[in-house]
């Protein structure tokens, strides 16, 4: 017989303290404990998100997201919902390309309720014909409204592009067609085979006791999930890599702001440069002093919008610039673009610029974790997505280790090559105005 085990991932003095423990059944939490704090944040992550999904099923991850608030054995949708609200709670889901994560808000006192509530979603969901249908119309909608949001919307036409017919490239919420041709039995069966205990990880940040955790997490889940005894599912690896395509694709819409992303191949997720590439970020288009802000707006006055982002997977990445112009516009910024990201990739970086992009990432890191629900996405990331947990003084020591060389270098990889092209406004789609 397995008997659950628990260790301490991080100290008080490292940043703790940090507690895990693993149930026979292969569920993983983790809890990480916050005295002063009033508020707790109660996370359960799901190792399944969009990429997993055969064509047939895309959308159903999302689609199962959904249906998980609708109703239990015990509860129907309004009750699951009232219960957060009464005692001044949040609760939440999403899904993203690798994982889903359901999560409440409460004061620390309501622990126990954000416990039964979200593991009651989890493990006894009913998923009934009409729920399906209703929710069916309801994603519509979501859809609906993103592709109105062309400012969001182009990203996901980009991925689109970047990594073509692969599940990376897919729209998480799938589309219109695709939801509409997913039937109840079809997202009964991904509920079963994806939601198991060896595949789920559960994480508290907050004013908590490890052992309390456990426990009501364990009684909940026990209540509802007899099951085998099991290891947890290993971190998600790299494989095969991703086919990635470069050119230009233009998206006619009847808008009055031109969008434009040009983007390329990134870093793979546990690449040993991500922290390079988090200077880098911030030195091209980070932050108000970054080199694009200061060239496209602040300079030239081409466009309101202007910044670098970044996306990591197991076994592929993207980097990218997106602004938003009058569409009149477009060509030129398109330029002024190129040309910075080509001196860029040509080793023309500062000292100056190294230290603000260094300073910036330091920043982000140790005040994006002064809140519970931070230090809950990070633990919980660290069990499911990365398989370590630093603490934020190594981080920071390998941010400070960066140098000029290590930007230069990685800015000619990245930059180098050819990128891809997402423009989206009132342009004809056979343009020629945009070329690379």
């Amino acid at each position: 017989m397995i008997r659950a085990t628990t260790s301490t991932l991080l100290s008080p003095e490292a940043g703790g303290p940090v507690k895990r423990t693993v149930l026979p059944s292969g569920l993983r939490v983790l809890s990480q404990s916050v005295p002063g704090f009033r508020s707790v944040t109660f996370g359960v992550w799901v190792g399944v998100g969009s990429r997993d999904e055969p064509e047939q099923l895309a959308g159903a991850t999302h689609f199962l997201e959904h249906l998980l608030f609708k109703g239990t054995e015990r509860r129907d949708a309004l009750e699951i919902s009232a219960a957060i609200d009464a005692v001044g709670g949040e609760m939440n889901a999403f899904t993203g390309k690798e994982y889903t994560c359901y999560y409440a808000r409460v004061l620390d006192s309501d622990l126990p309720l954000a416990v039964d509530v979200i593991c009651d979603m989890i493990t006894s969901a009913t998923l009934t014909p009409a729920d399906v249908e209703s929710e069916r119309d309801v994603i519509d909608e979501e859809i609906a409204m993103h592709a109105d949001e062309t400012s969001d919307h182009i990203h996901d036409l980009f991925a689109e592009q970047l990594w073509g017919k692969s599940p990376l490239g897919r729209s998480i919420t799938g589309t219109p067609e695709s939801v509409a041709g997913l039937s109840r039995q079809q997202v009964v069966g991904w509920y079963r085979r994806r939601y198991k205990p060896s595949n789920i990880v559960v994480s508290v940040a907050g004013n908590v006791d490890h052992a309390d955790v456990v426990r009501l997490v364990r009684k909940a889940f026990e209540r509802h999930w007899v099951t085998e005894e099991a290891t947890p599912s290993p971190v998600r690896r790299g494989g095969k890599p991703v086919p990635t395509y470069s050119g230009v694709q233009v998206h006619h819409r009847d808008v009055e702001q031109a969008h434009l992303v040009l983007g390329m191949p990134g870093l793979v997720r546990d690449d040993e440069r991500r922290y390079v590439a988090g200077v880098l970020h911030g030195i091209v288009g980070g932050g108000m002093s970054s080199r694009l802000f200061q060239e496209v707006r602040e300079k030239r006055g081409l466009a309101y919008s202007v910044f670098t982002f970044g996306s990591a997977y197991a076994d592929a990445g993207m980097v990218g610039v997106y602004a938003g112009c009058l569409p009149k516009k477009a060509p030129e910024v398109l330029d002024v673009i190129r040309a910075e990201l080509e001196s860029i990739a040509g080793g023309n970086i500062t000292p100056d610029e190294l230290l603000r992009g260094k300073g910036q990432m330091r920043g982000s890191v140790v005040m994006g974790l002064e809140d519970t629900g931070a230090k809950m996405t990070r633990i919980a990331k660290a069990e499911l997505v990365y398989g370590e947990l630093p603490t934020v003084d190594d981080i920071l020591h390998r941010i400070d280790s960066v140098t000029l060389d290590d930007v230069a270098r990685l800015a000619a990889d990245l930059y180098g090559g050819t990128p891809a092209l997402t423009v989206m406004g009132p342009f004809d789609e056979n343009t020629t105005a945009f070329t690379l």
